[in-house]
């Protein structure tokens, strides 16, 4: 029997990426995101297997429950969710505008949150399924410049793992992927593309591959990038204060 997948951001960098993971790998696939132009071109790009495109923009209120009500209305069982939508804001916390960082707050973790809860649920019941949550590097330490965002993914680590604590001994996982820099929309959007953190960006595709390998084998936690992962170590190791200025100074202009 045909899986299907959900992917959020679906339209562009990591989310594609995963879309054309899953598809290779002939799954059916619900693709959300905030374009439904985007989301139709894709669709028609992938004549191959059942796509179902939800146009939803997942920060506001609502959007989560929303989608599975679709799906449930569609009959479509979510096999494997990947909770890929996301973005970052760089800036003192004071001077950016709060309704934005609130915004990101509501995607990075209410949306993934609430997500995540209906996807377990059917999960459970059936005794299989697989949740990918992207999470970030910026989980290991406090951000400053970017405060909200750092902030975020820690929850989303956090998260993931307890979940996936939780989990042990069935057959439901739960990964966390923490990408560093990324070659993605996200440093546009952020406006961190000038920054020492994205000197050293890793291939989107790249990272996609890494994390979809992650999410099959089950693991609960992937840093990708050797780098990447002798940071994540070090923060660990290193005073919370220390890491906060370390992270401030990558925020720094190249």
């Amino acid at each position: 029997m045909t899986k299907t997948a959900l992917i959020t951001g679906a339209t562009s960098g990591l989310g594609y990426d995963f879309v054309q993971l899953f598809a290779k790998d002939g799954y059916n696939l619900v693709l959300v995101a905030r374009n439904s132009q985007r989301l139709q071109e894709i669709k028609k790009s992938l004549p191959k297997i059942e796509v179902t495109v939800i146009a939803k923009d997942l920060s506001v209120p609502g959007a989560a429950k929303e989608v599975f009500e679709e799906t449930e209305r569609k009959g479509i069982a979510i096999d494997v969710l990947v909770n890929n939508a996301g973005f970052g804001l760089m800036g003192k916390f004071d001077e950016l505008d709060i309704q934005k960082q609130m915004n990101m707050i509501s995607l990075n973790i209410a949306a993934l949150t609430e997500l995540t809860h209906y996807a377990l649920s059917g999960m459970k019941l059936r005794e299989s399924g697989r949740i990918l949550n992207v999470a970030s590097t910026a989980a290991f330490q406090p951000g400053p410049l970017m405060a909200v965002y750092y902030a975020s993914k820690a929850f989303v680590l956090s998260f993931s793992e307890a979940l996936s604590e939780e989990l042990a001994g069935s057959r439901v996982t739960v990964t966390a992927l923490c990408p560093g820099a990324t070659s993605t929309n996200f440093g546009a959007v952020a406006n961190v593309e000038g920054t020492k953190m994205f000197s050293r960006a890793m291939a989107s595709d790249d990272v996609a591959k890494k994390g979809y390998a992650a999410l099959m084998k089950g693991k609960r936690v992937i840093v990708t990038g050797g780098l990447n992962k002798a940071g994540a170590i070090g923060a660990k190791f290193m005073p919370r204060s220390m890491a906060a200025k370390v992270a401030k100074y990558v925020a720094g202009e190249k």
